[in-house]
């Protein structure tokens, strides 16, 4: 597919008669894509078994008239009023034990089997009714699983579901399970909390103090994996009425299930890419980062997202929804400076993006989104962001291919490895996310193209340096993987200390092969105390006291191992600051044989095939490898 743009469009919330003038404005904008309908459940299913598809036919012919290409989203993310009244109790339940309320969106819980067997039906319709229509040409499952903490549930159906879950981990004769290899896997001889039939399990919420860990992991298993069967029915649906791709749209920083997973039953993985809202609410960025960006946005974010959902798609990835203006929803929310449009899309295209699709066409002047802006503004005049939109189509349109290639460096990024760190984080906001996301930050501060991988042993070829820190799960087969890849490899801290059942694995971590290094203890350090390394840098927040006859490539101000080396392994003994993770990356490249250049501030780069792209995302202009690039710009040079 060529790379293209597209926006999102709510024809049921605009009168008819300005459709077909709306469809004409985008594809004069350079526009070739169209979301619609994932909002739309209640105009399509007005009442129970009640069916009104006559203004989604219109609204698709008059879109693919005028030469666009329709991506038809399933409406399951907004159950109707009356689904409520039919199936009370498939509100989701918080931690809390609160059932959440009708009003808003995602006001469902995945294992409830009457509602899903409503979005099997509602599905079905929508497939069997346009799976061959030639102008939908795409299709999107559901919208944001897990936004707004909507992945967790701890009804009573996540309940049921989660014991019959249980059953089928800890098989045993016939279907009821070994309830002893449960009690086994989790330690329940601890506090006396084992026991005797898998209906005597309840969810991990509400205990006196913290619940079992082991019980808490599984418990994270099984409501992802409730979200990959949801996933799995509507792919499964669509598949057998159309030949159309299917996509779903993931956001940033969203962790509470397996995207990998999820996206296996996927054609495309897409996402939603809010710059400046997630600046505010989900980056790890200190206050100063946040003035610095405030208008543009964290200079990795993005690039990070771009490159975890490339791999979630393995290869095909779109930017589902992109911030044109303002957004409703952040603590705070800035417009973005003038050009900042423009770079936020060839960002994506840099990455490997196929389509960027803005969010959304006209601003809505009601309900909970009326302060975020569109490409049009609510009384449909332009508004700053389609003009940049149209710069960038002209500009597609100009513009050689992206060339794909694999970068020289791989950095992994587990989910489960995220769930254990929240289960166990043994300091007080420690996340497995801010780490690796620290590491990425750090290589593309040194001019590195990165690719990230999930933990599987046979996506390990052809790199020079792969890292995986924090990785808290290790399987022996990755680890052989690893060892054998003829990488350098780059792991800690925390790298193996569980197993899968969340035990502390004998022998102890991180028991890699070719690696004489054991972590005898461990410990979480205060903010304002950390622990100095010769040379600068500091570990900060967490740290592995090692035993080791590796040899010690960084110690500490009191002489212990902060980094070790055995032929092509390499262990960081502890959370790095930014100086000194900068000081190790290099060191590791230099062993790799992987070239690096210090960037300055805001700049990034990414390598294609063919071409660098050069990303200033200051407002001051850097002079960089020959280059002056200009403030809030994008750049192309050709490879040698």
């Amino acid at each position: 597919m060529k790379r293209t743009l597209g926006t999102c469009y709510y024809p049921e919330h605009w009168p008819r008669e300005i459709w077909q003038e709306d469809a004409r404005r985008m594809v004069e904008a350079g526009l070739t894509w169209v979301r619609i309908g994932e909002f739309a459940w209640s105009r399509l299913e007005p009442v129970a078994g009640t069916y009104d598809f006559d203004w989604l036919d219109d609204a698709i012919a008059v879109l693919g008239a005028a030469g666009l290409k329709v991506v038809l989203g399933t409406p399951t993310a907004t159950p109707p009023r009356w689904m409520i009244d039919r199936h009370p109790d498939m509100l989701a339940v918080d931690a809390d034990g609160r059932p959440r309320k009708f009003g808003s969106r995602r006001h469902y819980c995945f294992s409830h089997e009457g509602y899903k067997g409503e979005c099997a039906r509602i599905v079905t319709r929508l497939a069997e009714r346009y799976g061959r229509n030639p102008h939908v040409a795409a299709w999107q499952t559901d919208n944001e699983y897990g936004c707004h903490d909507t992945t967790i549930s701890y009804s009573d159906a996540a309940r049921d579901a989660f014991r019959g879950w249980l059953r089928s981990r800890y098989p045993g004769q016939g279907n009821d399970g070994d309830i002893e290899a449960l009690n086994a896997a989790w330690g329940n001889i601890f506090w006396s909390m084992e026991y005797g039939d898998f209906d005597q399990i309840d969810l991990p919420n509400l205990t006196v103090t913290e619940p079992n860990p082991s019980h808490l992991l599984d418990f994270r298993r099984f409501s992802s994996d409730q979200v990959v069967a949801f996933n799995r029915l509507q792919s499964e649906i669509i598949r057998a009425h159309s030949d159309a791709p299917i996509a779903h749209n993931y956001m940033g920083r969203i962790t509470d299930f397996d995207h990998y997973d999820v996206g296996a039953d996927l054609d495309i993985a897409s996402w939603d890419s809010y710059p400046l809202g997630f600046l505010e609410d989900r980056v790890p960025a200190t206050v100063a980062q946040q003035q610095a960006y405030a208008r543009q946005g964290d200079p990795d974010f993005q690039a990070f997202h771009h490159e975890l959902y490339r791999a979630v798609g393995r290869g095909r990835w779109w930017v589902m929804e992109q911030q044109p203006g303002p957004v409703n929803w952040a603590p705070y929310n800035p417009a973005p400076l003038p050009g900042m449009v423009r770079l936020w899309s060839w960002e994506a295209f840099a990455h490997g993006a196929e389509a960027v699709c803005y969010f959304r066409w006209r601003q809505a002047p009601m309900a909970q989104e009326q302060m975020h802006a569109g490409l049009l503004r609510s009384d449909s005049v332009d508004a700053a962001g389609i003009i940049e939109a149209r710069q960038v189509a002209e500009e597609l349109a100009g513009a050689p291919d992206v060339s794909p290639s694999q970068p020289d460096v791989a950095l992994i990024f587990d989910y489960e490895a995220e769930w254990a760190w929240a289960i166990q984080p043994h300091g007080a906001g420690l996340s497995y996310f801010e780490l690796v996301f620290d590491t990425y930050r750090a290589l593309r501060r040194l001019g590195l193209s990165v690719e990230i991988l999930p933990a599987r042993p046979d996506l390990l070829d052809g790199y020079k340096l792969i890292l995986a820190p924090g990785l808290m799960h290790m399987t022996e087969a990755l680890k052989a993987a690893l060892n054998d890849s003829g990488a350098t490899v780059l792991i800690g801290p925390r790298s193996g200390a569980r197993d899968a059942t969340m035990r502390t694995p004998v022998p102890l971590p991180p028991a890699m092969p070719g690696l004489d290094a054991t972590v005898i203890f461990v410990e979480s350090l205060r903010p304002d105390l950390p622990i100095g390394l010769e040379g600068g840098g500091a570990i900060r927040s967490y740290r592995d006291v090692l035993e080791t006859t590796a040899e010690i490539l960084v110690r500490t101000e009191t002489g212990e191992a902060a980094l070790v080396a055995q032929g092509q392994i390499l262990y960081a003994a502890g959370w790095l600051d930014p100086s000194a993770m900068m000081r190790v990356l290099r060191l590791a490249c230099a062993r790799a044989g992987v070239e690096t250049m210090d960037l300055p501030g805001g700049v990034r780069c990414r390598d294609t095939g063919t071409e660098r792209f050069w990303f200033n995302h200051d407002t001051e202009t850097h002079e960089v490898a020959g280059l002056t690039l200009d403030p809030v710009s994008v750049t192309r040079a050709r490879l040698a």
